[in-house]
């Protein structure tokens, strides 16, 4: 079976979003996570070979001399649920906290809230509308209301995703977070990261293969459509990233000693591409990407990259077939559907090698 559309478009312009879609059984959308992290599935893809293994088998699959590049942000509290002032209810979502008092947040009412709207959030403060920038607005918190951090912590619920049915739960507390996860700011998790456990990390660190981090806050803009029927059409929300010289000195070192690249996820892949700036090598810095990866992209840094299966018709399905190729990635979805693979943030994972240019 070929969940994707048959067809084979050979440029951008071409390129629809029914390119990228498929029919996924509802079952192998899984809910919750594995019983243990490492216990979720592994499909590797070397190539025109394909590979049924588990997570603990990650370190088989690396070489010595390779660099794992994490996405080391921690997810906040970012749901709220409240009430205009008018009277209306809303859900807020926090997309990125600006500083302490000030948020862009996504908001879900029966009629859009306009400048100068207060929202009474959590039974526990207040926020007032200031300006919508697109599809976001912008919140100030109202005098003497504290900080955003403190507030999404103490009355904030997890932002499970919304193919998770069930309302958070104490097991999604901890298992929707990375175990390195320590700079907060995210509201979605890098949910490649998900099945990493300590006795993974031990056996890599002890092959030989190298960890370092970046950060980069994955936003609610994430879980965005895409609305447009021509993907070159569609325009990427914006992330902020920050990757350390430590880190790039570490991309230096393993490129001069031979060794490959490996992103933990779409969210890291990201950031390294972006930081490249088309030059080839990777520049630290705090910086913002709205960088949007589709087949035919020049990949400069990422070798390898692990990550979780994706929804149909989405940029992170795009991202890995231009990654991956977009034929072997229709038949990587075929492969892990017959398998019954589980699909989405709580579900399995792969490691793809990176397509050879032409």
């Amino acid at each position: 079976m070929k969940p994707f559309s048959a067809t084979s478009p050979t440029s951008l312009t071409s390129l629809t979003v029914h390119d990228f879609d498929f029919v996924l059984p509802e079952v192998l959308i899984a809910q919750h996570p594995a019983s243990e992290r490492a216990a979720s599935r592994l499909l590797c893809v070397e190539g025109a070979d394909v590979f049924d293994r588990h997570f603990v088998d990650l370190p088989q699959r690396l070489n010595p001399g390779d660099l794992l590049v994490m996405n080391d942000t921690k997810v906040i509290k970012a749901r709220f649920f409240g009430q205009k002032d008018t009277g209306g209810q809303v859900e807020v979502m926090l997309e990125r906290i600006l500083d302490a008092r000030h948020a862009l947040a996504q908001i879900r009412a029966g009629k859009a809230p306009k400048a100068g709207c207060r929202l009474d959030l959590a039974g526990a403060f207040s926020a007032r509308v200031t300006r919508r920038q697109e599809s976001f607005f912008l919140l100030a918190l109202e005098d003497g209301e504290g900080d955003f951090w403190s507030l999404a912590e103490a009355h904030g619920r997890l932002p499970l995703p919304p193919y998770i049915t069930h309302a958070p739960e104490v097991e999604d507390e901890a298992r929707y977070q990375t175990i390195y996860a320590r700079a907060p700011g995210a509201v979605a998790a890098p949910t490649a990261g998900l099945h990493f456990d300590a006795d993974v990390l031990a056996k890599l660190a002890a092959k030989g293969v190298h960890m370092t981090y970046l950060t980069l806050h994955v936003g609610a803009g994430t879980y965005q459509p895409v609305r447009v029927e021509r993907v070159c059409e569609h325009k990427m929300h914006k992330e902020c990233f920050v990757l350390p010289e430590e880190t790039a000195a570490a991309i230096r070192a393993t490129r001069a000693a031979g060794g490959r690249i490996v992103a933990v996820g779409t969210t890291a892949l990201r950031a390294l591409e972006s930081a490249a700036c088309g030059q080839g090598e990777v520049r630290a810095g705090c910086k913002e990407t709205d960088i949007f990866i589709t087949p035919g992209f020049d990949f400069q840094v990422v070798d390898r990259l692990i990550t979780n299966f994706h929804l149909p018709r989405s940029t992170l399905l795009m991202l890995v077939s231009a990654f991956a190729g977009v034929e072997r990635i229709r038949a990587v979805y075929a492969h892990a559907i017959e398998r019954k693979y589980r699909f989405f943030s709580y579900g399995d994972a792969m490691l793809l090698t990176r397509a050879k240019a032409g």
